[in-house]
């Protein structure tokens, strides 16, 4: 087993703000950095459009002269080029860390799933990414040798949609940064939301603007929760643009709610633990998840939060959180209710956040897909 090469396409790692640095970017930049500790017998080659100065130096990178940051010249590079990579570079083992893996690829394969959002929801996507995983999604969970899937929702989803046996998928949570916890500090957040332009009470979202994060009916539960007029606190939506958000920025106007709401644009994750921690409730109703952060971080800073009830979500918070219909603004209008006027119940979900974030950690996330290399390995053998 020792020095074996296992390939890890990365290309979907963005070093740039924007929404393309959140998501499956920040998953697989922390799968990187905390691999090589797990496991000294293996070796690694990244393969990226850009170099990362951060990674690890047992982590070999390779960038690729292609412009591989645009969708389609990706493609090509997955298709065409990555085999060949592959040969040239000794690979023993690829890890396809997105949902796709090449067709032609002389070697054998392991592939991350972290949703099934293109199938399940396809309206909520652009045309080419819906079809691109469609196409390619279902083959290379079929053709590769094993499957991690990033919730035990999403090894559901794979298994009922795909056929798929269950004991090919093994279900690796991703981590929690230890730079997410509690400050009790109440200055300091309020010196903070001064430094950003921010009232003094807040409801916080986090998350790239687009359909599957459920924000028009998060407005017009905001819009409801304002009506009646007995609470101070402003929306702050902070995220990157992604895709189809143009009716959000229309939606705020159309509600009269100009004033209370603001974007804060993609914010960057050196920041994110304090402008969790200056808000006094976080809201996060996305219609699907494959395993949603966001809410984890903001569990583990000592946030309230409040989360859809569906999909991987009720996982990820388990008791630690408040989950509502996403369908039902109502709903959700009387839950932030309930949050910002019971103190008690505040206080309950301050403590139990830490607590449930806890549970999760980038080191146990590396050891167990370390584990799946040796097996697929040792099977090959």
């Amino acid at each position: 087993m020792t020095g074996k090469q296992i390939g890890l396409d990365a290309h979907l790692l963005s070093l740039r703000p924007g929404y393309r640095a959140a998501g499956v970017s920040h998953l697989i930049y922390h799968l990187l950095m905390h691999l090589p500790a797990a496991d000294d017998a293996l070796s690694y080659t990244a393969f990226l459009s850009e170099r990362c100065p951060k990674l690890p130096a047992r982590i070999r990178q390779q960038v690729s002269v292609l412009p591989t940051g645009q969708p389609l010249v990706r493609i090509f590079w997955e298709q065409f080029v990555a085999p060949v990579a592959a040969w040239r570079q000794g690979i023993d083992l690829w890890h396809a860390l997105v949902n796709v893996q090449p067709m032609l690829l002389p070697r054998p394969a392991i592939v991350t799933i972290p949703d099934l959002s293109y199938l399940l929801y396809p309206e909520l996507f652009e045309r080419g990414k819906r079809l691109y995983n469609r196409l390619f999604g279902r083959w290379t969970a079929r053709r590769a040798r094993h499957i991690i899937a990033i919730s035990q929702s999403t090894k559901e989803d794979i298994v009922r949609h795909y056929r798929i046996p269950p004991d090919k998928i093994t279900v690796i949570y991703p981590g929690m940064e230890e730079r997410f916890h509690p400050v009790d500090d109440a200055a300091a957040a309020s010196a903070f939301r001064l430094r950003k332009g921010l009232p003094e009470s807040i409801i916080l979202f986090v998350g790239t603007i687009e359909p599957r994060k459920n924000l028009s009916r998060l407005l017009q539960a905001f819009a409801m929760l304002r009506r009646d007029g007995d609470l101070p606190h402003h929306l702050v939506i902070g995220g990157g643009k992604g895709w189809m958000y143009e009716q959000v920025f229309a939606q705020v106007q159309e509600l009269g709610l100009g004033g209370c709401v603001h974007f804060a644009g993609f914010i960057q994750q050196q920041e994110l633990p304090d402008w969790f921690r200056a808000a006094d409730l976080f809201v996060y109703p996305s219609l699907f998840e494959g395993f949603g952060l966001p809410p984890l971080e903001a569990l583990a800073c000592g946030t309230p939060v409040i989360v859809s009830d569906i999909s991987s979500l009720p996982e990820v918070v388990g008791d630690a959180a408040l989950k509502v219909n996403p369908y039902r603004p109502e709903e959700m209008a009387a839950a932030m209710r309930r949050v910002l006027t019971d103190h008690a119940l505040a206080a309950q979900l301050r403590a139990a956040g830490p607590q449930q974030a806890a549970r999760f950690s980038w080191q146990r996330a590396a050891q167990e897909t370390a584990s799946i290399y040796r097996r697929v390995l040792e099977q090959r053998a």
